[in-house]
């Protein structure tokens, strides 16, 4: 009868403790073996004052009816409601900030859309927010094809607006 010859086993060794710094940095080798991290789509840098003013220009131009030209009418009313407010182009959308984002401004096939950042904080005794009610932050102004703009009024809120972001900054 064959006999079973018991084998010694060593106890396994635990594996060695790393420093923090060689938990923190790959080792050369596998920082050579790993393919880049690459997002989807490249951030395009965010254009200077200049740039987003000739953006919003194109914009305006490119829609070619009553929708640029009445992006153009709200454009000359915010921007000169307050002599601080700066035209930036964030996704791909005219926007005009101070202390803060004021409002966005997007056309659409049957509309010029302002969306205040902050609306809902705002007192609107004109009227004007008539879209995005029910949200908590947001408010929005829709203007249609024929509709008159209260030039007076939209000057008011950019500048309770603008109000609004001065005293949250502190």
């Amino acid at each position: 009868m064959p006999t079973s010859k018991a084998r010694a086993v060593a106890p396994a060794k635990p594996p060695a403790k790393k420093s923090p710094a060689a938990k923190a940095k790959p080792s050369v080798a596998a920082s050579k073996t790993r393919a880049p991290i690459r997002s989807r789509k490249a951030a395009a840098p965010s254009p200077s004052a200049g740039d987003a003013g000739a953006l919003i220009d194109a914009k305006i131009a490119s829609l070619g009816d009553w929708r640029g030209a009445m992006l153009a009418r709200i454009r000359a009313v915010i921007t000169t409601a307050d002599p601080a407010v700066i035209e930036e182009w964030k996704w791909a959308t005219p926007v005009w900030s101070c202390d803060g984002l004021i409002c966005t401004g997007e056309a659409y096939k049957k509309a010029v859309k302002m969306t205040f950042a902050k609306g809902a904080a705002l007192a609107d005794p004109a009227g004007l927010f008539n879209s995005s009610l029910d949200g908590n932050v947001r408010r929005a102004i829709d203007v249609h094809e024929g509709d008159t703009l209260d030039e007076t009024a939209l000057k008011a809120l950019i500048r309770a607006a603008v109000a609004l972001n001065r005293s949250s900054r502190g």
